[in-house]
């Protein structure tokens, strides 16, 4: 019994960091293939998360990504982690809303007590100098 402890302990170690190398490996050979495939127009995600337009791949250790129009900075091609597609494409194909604000946290009702309160009648209680003295003036 005690001579199954010591196989069973080492394969309780060597599987888990076998399937985690295979799992990375593959990630490796898809990022790779990525990078390889990037074409002029294709529009891309940097690993600093700045999105750009791919505008040379001439070299195979460099592209060219346009920032801005035209504005073209050269990257190192490793630095390019994802292809993303326009707004509108994502839309269409995940049938997901491109609103912006759906999701967001609610804010803390400071906003709409402001909104609240046109007639001013806070205004008063608000009119402070920095001393702490009463800015208004007594008629």
């Amino acid at each position: 019994m005690e001579s199954f402890i010591l196989p069973l302990f080492l394969l309780l170690i060597v599987l888990p960091l076998f399937l985690a190398s295979r799992k990375q490996k593959k990630a490796m050979q898809e990022m790779q293939q990525l990078q390889g495939s990037l074409e002029v127009g294709d529009k891309v995600m940097t690993t600093s998360g700045l999105y750009a337009t791919v505008a040379d791949t001439t070299d195979d250790e460099t592209i060219g990504l346009e920032v801005a129009p035209g504005v073209v900075t050269t990257w190192v091609r490793a630095a390019v982690r994802e292809r993303v597609q326009p707004p509108a494409e994502a839309s269409e194909t995940t049938g997901e809303s491109t609103d912006e604000t759906v999701g967001l946290p609610e804010t803390n009702g400071l906003a709409s007590e402001l909104a609240d309160d046109k007639d001013g009648s806070d205004a008063e209680k608000a009119t402070t100098s920095v001393g702490g003295k009463d800015a208004k003036k007594d008629d």
